[in-house]
């Protein structure tokens, strides 16, 4: 018997989020924090075509949240121009993907998630040797 989309996405996130969370170091959750953003970015996307306004709304706010945790997670004892430049784009974000829940703009989310997405590949192509635990200061 299979499952229904929403039965098999459900037991997927459980699955995913009982067996990466719980084993993850903070460099490996910081880039689960980016996939979870872009993966309801990408169903934002799917309920504007489809007209399911609630389902939106659902995902590009639990999106908004997850890039505030990531700007939360920035270490402003850092004495880098890196982290107030993060501190914006993350800001930016954030405004941009609430004109794209109160427009419906699918462009606003693609941009959104392409400049999440190169965040992304440029925070995992980070050597493992260079990686520092969360609240490490320097």
């Amino acid at each position: 018997m299979a499952l229904g989309y929403s039965q098999g996405a459900g037991a997927y996130q459980q699955v995913r989020t009982q067996g990466s969370v719980e084993t993850a170091d903070p460099h490996g959750l910081i880039t689960m924090l980016m996939d979870g953003a872009l993966e309801r970015m990408r169903f934002a996307r799917g309920c504007i075509a489809t007209g399911n306004i609630a389902g939106k709304g659902e995902a590009i706010s639990k999106a908004i949240e997850i890039v505030g945790a990531l700007q939360a997670s920035l270490n402003p004892d850092v004495a880098t121009s890196l982290v107030d430049r993060l501190a914006a784009l993350y800001d930016y974000m954030t405004r941009r993907l609430l004109h794209a829940n109160l427009h419906s703009d699918s462009e606003a989310i693609d941009e959104v998630s392409r400049l999440l997405s190169q965040i992304r590949e440029s925070w995992v192509a980070i050597p493992a040797e260079a990686r520092q635990p969360v609240g490490a200061g320097a």
